[in-house]
């Protein structure tokens, strides 16, 4: 049932689908995600009754999402995308929920055929969720089906960030990377595991990265798909181009004028997001046509395509990435990511020692942060650096392949023992 609003304000906004977290006791509890019809029927009424803005002729995407391309989102949303087939899908996987630092943290579980398998935890940034990992997570856990070697398998955990999706909102402040990273040792310690390996992109590598600098006698190795503090973000100068070997230093020009693009037109959703995150959460909240164009401009420009994110993404996966935000109700609580890492204060926001966990990078063309090699190995152990011509920022949904590949690569080194 929805849960009662308690005092005597107006009733906040928390969905069927979760829950207040009980009592901090280590119980991982099973869950389904069942969405009563009624907040489908909601959703529909709001599409149906959306209010349009205007545009100038022959604006694009120069201004943000273009109106004519977003009513026909929009309308494939309300008529043709079928949520109940997505929530089988997911609910393939078997799911629990568990207390943690008192914040509700859902994850799947999705346990190999093979008993040796390696446990791997895959964490989703912004503006991602589990849904991220749909194509990825049966190849990992069961590469023998998927034309793969049985020794590559995973038993792969895969949980939804503190206040976004299925985790619901988080219950206080305070939840950046370090933290969530100290939660995430915390959860595989209830699951069973003692040593894991790691994956990320986006904040899932921040997450990670920080995960494996912490708790390194924990983590088997950490592959990563953005790597934090590794692009060039100022432009380099004669010495510090002279320094490095050709490849490396056209790499840095093209990461210096991609981070500069980046940064003048592409970061107004941190900077509110980093600012003022209770704010947006009103709009977006209360429309989900907000919600879908704040999330969809991302996948536009972050993904190896000519302009439309579905040249690179399904639209199908994209929308059921929007309902696990609009369901829930955590446009804003997922948004808060961003405050925190800006307001970040004590051992957030110290210098951090370099990782000693065996870390792997796998960089895809066309992410707007490119990073640079001769930066990663001032902050990590790396022995596994991979470039691919093709992909973007969304590497799960965009090359599930590649990045399945390039994953069972790196475990497999590390078994064998093997330099990069």
């Amino acid at each position: 049932m929805a849960i009662p609003s308690t005092g005597a304000g107006p009733r906040a906004y928390h969905p069927a689908v979760l829950s207040f977290p009980p009592a901090d006791d280590g119980a991982l509890r099973p869950f389904r995600l069942d969405v009563p019809q009624r907040d489908l029927d909601d959703l529909h009424d709001r599409l149906d009754r959306a209010r349009w803005p205007d545009q100038p002729a022959g604006a694009g995407w120069a201004y943000g999402v273009p109106r004519d391309y977003l009513r026909e989102l929009v309308r494939y949303w309300r008529h043709d995308y079928d949520w109940r087939a997505a929530e089988a899908e997911l609910n393939a996987w078997p799911q629990f929920t568990t207390t943690i630092d008192g914040a509700n943290v859902h994850f799947a579980h999705v346990r190999s055929p093979e008993p040796d398998a390696t446990p791997l935890v895959i964490t989703h940034g912004w503006p991602g969720s589990i849904a991220e990992f749909l194509d990825v997570v049966g190849p990992l856990t069961d590469p023998a089906a998927h034309g793969g070697d049985p020794a590559d398998a995973f038993h792969v955990v895969v949980p939804s960030v503190p206040g976004f999706g299925l985790s619901g909102p988080a219950p206080d402040t305070g939840w950046e990377a370090g933290r969530i990273a100290d939660a995430w040792a915390e959860l595989m310690r209830r699951v069973g595991y003692d040593r894991y390996g790691l994956q990320g992109g986006d904040w899932g590598a921040a997450i990670s990265r920080e995960l494996g600098r912490v708790h390194p006698e924990r983590v088997i190795g950490v592959h990563l798909n953005l790597l934090p503090g590794a692009q060039q973000a100022t432009e380099p100068t004669a010495a510090e181009l002279d320094a490095l070997d050709p490849a490396e230093r056209e790499r840095a020009l093209r990461s210096w004028r991609r981070w500069e693009a980046w940064s003048r037109e592409g970061t107004g959703y941190a900077a509110q997001q980093s600012t003022r995150p209770q704010t947006l959460a009103y709009a977006l909240t209360d429309s989900p046509v907000g919600q879908l164009a704040w999330i969809v401009e991302k996948f536009a420009e972050w993904t190896d395509s000519a302009g439309l994110p579905e040249e690179a993404v399904d639209r199908d996966r994209l929308l059921t990435d929007v309902m696990l935000y609009w369901l829930t109700g955590t446009a804003g609580s997922s948004a808060r990511v961003y405050y925190e890492r800006a307001h970040a204060t004590g051992r957030a926001a110290a210098p951090h020692e370099p990782s000693t966990a065996p870390t792997a990078v796998a960089s895809f063309a066309a992410d707007p942060q490119i990073p640079l090699r001769h930066k990663a190995r001032r902050t990590e152990n790396l022995v596994r650096w991979t470039e691919f011509d093709r992909g973007g920022h969304f590497a799960a949904l965009e090359q599930p392949e590649l990045l399945v590949g390039d994953v069972r690569a790196f475990f497999r080194q590390l078994r064998e023992g093997r330099a990069g």
